[in-house]
């Protein structure tokens, strides 16, 4: 497997949890998607959901080498969670033309005070013959 790019993150809850008390709709409506509000809103804990999902956005768009800078909006990448398998990154727009199908691995953690993300984007290699 070739790297096209890596990315990592650290987000500390509680900045997450008072982004969520002073600003609720515009933070959610402006970084997740609705499918992310709405499993982050389930959780007993959604601030460190929304934590997670912050960090692995982040370690998406390093990876991918745009940063979150207008290249790329953070509603761009959805992190997906399935509660029988590791959890996926969905892109569309302008992150999916510049992602352009390549495979993406996502790794997620978090404790109370810290989450962190780690992404990898593989290069698509052409099989060459000797």
């Amino acid at each position: 497997m070739a790297v096209f790019g890596l990315g990592i993150d650290l987000c500390n809850v509680p900045r997450i949890r008072a982004a969520l008390a002073r600003f609720p709709a515009r933070f959610r409506n402006r970084v997740f998607t609705p499918a992310e509000v709405a499993f982050c809103d389930a959780r007993t804990d959604p601030a460190t959901s929304y934590a997670a999902r912050f960090a692995a956005k982040e370690a998406f768009a390093k990876a991918l080498g745009t940063g979150l800078r207008g290249l790329i909006g953070w509603r761009e990448i959805e992190i997906r969670d399935n509660e029988r398998s590791r959890p996926t990154i969905g892109v569309t727009g302008r992150a999916a033309a510049r992602l352009a199908g390549r495979p993406v691995h996502l790794s997620i953690t978090h404790l109370p005070e810290y989450a962190a993300a780690v992404v990898v984007i593989e290069e698509e290699t052409v099989s060459r013959r000797p």
